[in-house]
């Protein structure tokens, strides 16, 4: 008689699952070994300091900067709540605020939307977004109209400045971009030169030489009796300097586009702008979208180039209030505000990338054929 001697077989579990492939992926030989064990350690340690820093040993009430001068304090979260009206809004007059809540309201109905699949008439949607928020926003924040009392642009800032300035730099930044990439691409040849000029002049000066013309030395060229708001000059010199970055992204597209594509076009009769618009231009902007997005995030955070200027956006309020206001000093009061900041600039990067990489996926960007 023979006995069966066959081992019952079991499934493995999540954990031994999950533990093979921590260690297949960590520890598959013993130099990988040593440098992952080194790397979870510095983690670790920088972890720890943080939460020592940011919870164990921070403060978390008071009314001025004394509770927070005593030795060993952490974090100084005092001077954030106690500040925070500031560092959103600037010195928005605060019976006005509901003009601003009502503006972020209106943006948030257009955008979620069309990143949300199946919601209808996205088209319409998005003319809503381009043409009719704007004019909107424009008239909720600035009143003067209808009603509504005026508020300088001068008492704009914090959060509340550097979301306008990407806002309007981004919208503003993009169809110009997109003009600049085929002018450069132009069969004109005074179209292309120009084009060429303008984009290698711009890219070859950093940011704050822009601004600085805008602000300082615009207004030596205008008439005495001429005056521009310094806000509208900086959103100019923002959204033309971001055009040009654009243009470079939006040409590497147009050049990956197969020859084929414009000669399919050619052969339905369409017109330059039509082929463009409808063949071309999809393709390539498919094609640049990280470019795109990584260039909208660069431009988010150049925003806080604008207090060379005199406004004050989120980074140029903190740093106001840390150094202007004697009655928050402490040694942990800059380290908070800063990591205050970092972190709402953190956020809406964040959620950027997030949102390309969702569209990416949606339009199976990089996916091979």
């Amino acid at each position: 008689m023979r006995i069966s001697t066959a081992k019952s077989e079991r499934s493995a579990t999540p954990f031994e699952t999950w533990g093979g492939k921590l260690r297949a992926t960590l520890f598959p030989t013993l130099l990988q070994s040593v440098v992952s064990l080194v790397l979870m350690a510095l983690i670790a340690h920088v972890a720890y300091a943080f939460i020592d820093w940011a919870f164990i040993r921070a403060v978390f009430t008071g009314s001025d900067g004394s509770a927070c001068r005593v030795e060993g304090a952490g974090a100084c979260w005092p001077f954030i709540t106690h500040k925070m009206n500031l560092f959103l809004y600037g010195r928005y007059p605060e019976a006005e605020l509901w003009r601003v809540h009502l503006t972020y309201g209106l943006a948030l109905a257009g955008v979620v939307p069309l990143f949300v699949p199946g919601v209808p008439r996205k088209p319409a949607i998005l003319a809503y977004v381009l043409l009719v928020f704007p004019l909107l926003a424009f008239i909720l924040l600035s009143g003067g109209v209808l009603g509504l009392p005026l508020v300088r642009t001068d008492l704009w800032g914090g959060l509340l400045l550097t979301l306008v300035i990407a806002t309007v730099g981004i919208a503003a930044s993009f169809p110009l971009g997109i003009l600049l990439a085929l002018a450069r691409r132009s069969e004109l040849p005074f179209v292309r030169w120009t084009s060429t000029a303008y984009i290698e002049l711009v890219r070859g000066v950093p940011l704050v030489t822009v601004l600085f013309m805008a602000s300082v030395m615009l207004p030596l060229f205008l008439p005495p009796d001429v005056t521009i708001d310094k806000l509208l000059r900086a959103l100019v010199g923002v959204a033309l300097f971001s055009a040009a970055y654009l243009a470079e992204v939006v040409r590497g597209g147009l050049q990956a586009i197969p020859r084929g594509q414009y000669e399919a076009a050619d052969a339905l009769g369409l017109g330059y702008w039509r082929k463009m618009a409808f063949v071309i231009l999809p393709q390539a902007i498919r094609l640049v979208i990280p470019g795109i997005v990584n260039s909208f995030i660069a431009l988010f955070k150049d925003t806080s180039l604008v207090l060379i200027i005199g406004l004050f956006d989120l980074i140029g309020i903190v740093e106001q209030s840390v150094q202007a206001d004697a009655k928050w000093s402490s040694p942990q009061t800059a380290a908070t505000g800063y990591f205050f900041a970092a972190a709402v600039f953190w956020i809406f990067c964040f959620a950027m990338s997030r949102a390309s990489a969702a569209l990416e996926t949606k339009l199976q960007v990089g996916a091979r054929s």
